[in-house]
């Protein structure tokens, strides 16, 4: 096998690694925990974060009156233009290790292109299935309610906060500790 061919294959098998690890933080968990404080009383905290979950399509599922908890449920939907644009990239990836396979091993024949048939379909209907789920967003209030401040622990998707934050952030005169606009890396 020449040296070409070897690396060609290994370029085609770090594209599928790629494209596995893609699939799988499509539906990787993100929840994230923040404290928040606002200035404001926390009734009208409160009912300002209730009306705005509310419009974003999040439905009151529950919570408890003496631990002092809100929690909505949302369900979170895949995107069909993604799962199709992951779909060719599977497949053409498939027919690209089918051509290297067919050059490592002619006896084949042409065979090995049709893992372009099984790759595409696989690798959309993963994302499309797995990225698709219902999240919870779980609100605590830390202060009391006749305090003149609001201090909030907020659980819940970390795109999620951080579009509270910047939608809210003003008018609700919002403060946090700044982690959410912080990359990881």
């Amino acid at each position: 096998m020449s040296y070409s061919l070897n690396s060609t294959l290994l370029l085609t098998i770090l594209l599928a690694i790629g494209l596995f690890f893609f699939l799988r933080a499509s539906s990787k968990d993100r929840t994230t925990i923040v404290e928040i404080s606002s200035s404001q009383q926390p009734v009208k905290v409160l009912n300002d974060l209730c009306e705005w979950l509310n419009l974003r399509g999040w439905k009151q599922t529950g919570g408890d009156f003496d631990q002092r908890v809100l929690i909505f449920n949302g369900q979170v939907v895949s995107s069909k233009f993604l799962a199709i644009f992951l779909g060719i990239l599977g497949g053409f990836g498939s027919c690209a290790l089918g051509l290297v396979i067919i050059q490592i091993y002619p006896v084949l024949g042409w065979w090995p292109i049709l893992l372009g048939l099984i790759g595409g379909p696989i690798s959309g209907y993963v994302y499309f299935k797995k990225s698709a789920r219902e999240e919870k967003f779980e609100l605590r209030l830390i202060s009391k309610d006749d305090d003149e401040t609001t201090y909030m622990r907020l659980r819940a998707h970390r795109d999620e906060l951080i579009s509270l934050e910047n939608e809210l952030g003003e008018r609700l005169n919002l403060q946090s500790d700044g982690s959410l606009f912080k990359t990881p890396i």
